[in-house]
């Protein structure tokens, strides 16, 4: 086998390099290079304008300016890219709050600022969920998301957990908020008549007393959801969630 066909089939059947330890800049030749801030800046540039289906390497090679072939100096794929993205999202989470020392409510606080960062970037929730992609930002959100629970008796696991838990109803409520444009309110207005026309027939009870029901004062609309915004709906089910999931290890 020519020698440089060898190096080509060796380089195919290597481990896969995580991004975090490619290069960030080129470390041959007089060109500066690019650094992985700036990929990443480029690559959100492009989802925040078209989604995420248009990140592409010959995209984020125009938007830097710098010939596609050059990129796979410091990304291997897409994924990369991916990674990337959602790692510099992340750091757009502000972890210089100040802890108060109750795990619900600065979880709570995290969680709001986390979603905030997501409705900037409604593109982070077509990401593939994967439980260990994480960058030096990512680390740094856990870590303080981990601190925050310090006084909770929870295996660290059962933590992981509830964070994971936390990060995936975030990320629902995203999702649903970014889908609720103007041109689905039809949609939802004729899901809304048969919801309550279904329950006004009598077959289903408690799905009928649910909707008659007010939800800690506020009334419910014909869409069988509360009259307050979605960030009062959001604030209200995620501390809920998060009394359920980590109230039980607080100690008394």
């Amino acid at each position: 086998m020519p020698q440089e066909l060898k190096g080509r089939v060796d380089e195919l059947t290597q481990e896969p390099v995580i991004v975090w330890l490619r290069p960030g800049r080129g470390a041959r030749g007089p060109a500066a290079g690019v650094s992985h801030a700036e990929l990443a800046a480029a690559a959100v540039g492009v989802a925040d304008r078209s989604g995420l289906g248009a990140v592409s390497m010959r995209q984020v090679a125009k938007e830097l300016g710098v010939g596609q072939s050059s990129l796979y100096r410091y990304v291997s794929s897409r994924e990369d890219l991916l990674d990337l993205m959602t790692d510099a999202a992340a750091g757009e989470t502000d972890l210089g709050v100040p802890l108060r020392g109750d795990p619900v409510e600065d979880l709570l606080d995290l969680a709001l600022r986390t979603r905030a960062v997501q409705l900037r970037h409604p593109w982070l929730t077509d990401i593939p969920p994967e439980p260990l992609r994480l960058g030096p930002c990512g680390l740094a959100y856990l870590e303080y998301a981990l601190r925050a629970m310090e006084s909770v008796r929870l295996p660290g696991p059962a933590k992981l957990e509830a964070l994971a838990v936390m990060n995936a109803l975030i990320a629902q409520f995203v999702r649903t908020e970014a889908g609720n444009t103007p041109a689905s309110s039809g949609r939802r207005a004729a899901q809304a008549a048969y919801l309550n026309g279904a329950a006004a027939q009598g077959n289903h009870p408690r799905l009928a007393a649910a909707l008659a029901e007010r939800v800690e004062g506020q009334g419910v609309t014909e869409a069988g959801t509360t009259e307050d915004d979605p960030h009062g709906r959001f604030r209200r089910t995620m501390r809920r969630v998060l009394d359920a999931l980590v109230t039980p290890g607080i100690p008394a």
